[in-house]
């Protein structure tokens, strides 16, 4: 009976400690409960390792509180990414929770972050009112704020993403919070595309004049070829833009989605050192998957499941259109 224990301790010790899983022999799988051990701790072992590779995608096949803690972190990290990809974008008012030390230095940093950029907004605005004083009272004698003014970067509306020409993120929300209000109403289907550019470092390694730049308003173009009356686009920040439409269900949803796929993956962007193939990643939710009242949380909380469906698009081999309720089951 001792070497029986002796043996089941070693197994779970090596289950535990070694590098590679242990075999589990005839005699402990006789053991009763022995094997539903083996099996729990290989799959914990195996979500573990995911983590430390920095995959958060590994299905959690087990149950009780040690999966529900891993199903919490998973999740919690994988909105971290998020939140990550949010700042890289531009959005400066994320903030991490859960992380003790690392939190505390992440917050100073987004919060710096917001204060300069904010800062660094309100100067372009008094160049922006400074050129437009000039344009009006023809004074361009300094070439400089004549080279502001012809760049074509104050052109658009204040409520537009200057670069682009397409709706700002804030402007973008605001927008979607209209046409939410007015589909409860009527009870219109409508939805988010997220969609985001494809390897878009190789447009910042590519000869030629603001490559990534060009990349971007190619992709703007195309994407804005496909929309429809009541449809609408957004640069939610760096390359990912957003696509609001409305009278169309999830199915219908995806074939838009996937047309817009397929006209960026058929036209290769033009630069200078010659035509460049490039694709994108989708990810689509529809407004019914978020039962909350139409605010400014809801939009969020809309648009953070679209970029949950737009994350899976990207592990899963990008130039891809994912739902959000695809996300859910997948992640089960």
């Amino acid at each position: 009976m001792a070497d029986k224990e002796d043996s089941v301790l070693e197994h779970i010790r090596g289950l535990l400690k070694d590098n590679a899983v242990p075999k589990l022999t005839i005699e402990l799988a006789k053991i009763p409960g022995m094997e539903e051990i083996h099996n729990d701790l290989t799959v914990i072992r195996e979500v573990m390792f995911a983590f430390s590779e920095g995959d958060f995608s590994q299905p959690i096949r087990i149950r009780g509180i040690i999966s529900g803690c891993m199903k919490a972190l998973q999740a919690r990290l994988r909105h971290l990414v998020w939140q990550v990809q949010r700042v890289e974008q531009g959005d400066f008012t994320q903030r991490v929770e859960f992380m003790g030390e690392f939190s505390e230095a992440f917050n100073r940093m987004a919060t710096r972050l917001d204060i300069t950029i904010k800062k660094l907004q309100e100067k372009e605005e008094e160049l922006n009112a400074l050129a437009g004083s000039l344009r009006r009272y023809g004074g361009f004698k300094n070439t400089a704020i004549e080279a502001i003014v012809k760049s074509g970067t104050i052109e658009y509306p204040p409520n537009h993403d200057p670069l682009t020409g397409i709706m700002s993120c804030r402007y973008f929300m605001d927008r979607v919070a209209s046409e939410l209000s007015n589909a409860d109403v009527l009870k219109i289907p409508c939805g988010i595309i997220m969609v985001d550019i494809d390897n878009f470092k190789q447009f910042h390694d590519k000869s030629g004049s603001l490559p990534s730049d060009e990349a971007l308003k190619h992709t703007i173009r195309l994407l804005s070829s496909l929309l429809r009356k009541n449809d609408f686009l957004g640069r939610y920040g760096g390359k990912t833009l957003v696509f609001f439409f409305s009278g169309a269900d999830e199915a219908a949803g995806r074939i838009i989605a996937e047309r817009m796929r397929t006209v960026i993956e058929n036209n290769p962007v033009k630069l200078e050192s010659g035509p460049v193939p490039i694709t994108a990643s989708f990810g689509l939710a529809m407004s019914d998957t978020v039962p909350l009242p139409h605010d400014e949380k809801y939009i969020e909380v809309l648009l953070s499941n679209a970029g949950s469906a737009l994350y899976r698009a990207k592990s899963e081999g990008r130039n891809r259109v994912v739902c959000f309720s695809d996300e859910s089951i997948l992640a089960g």
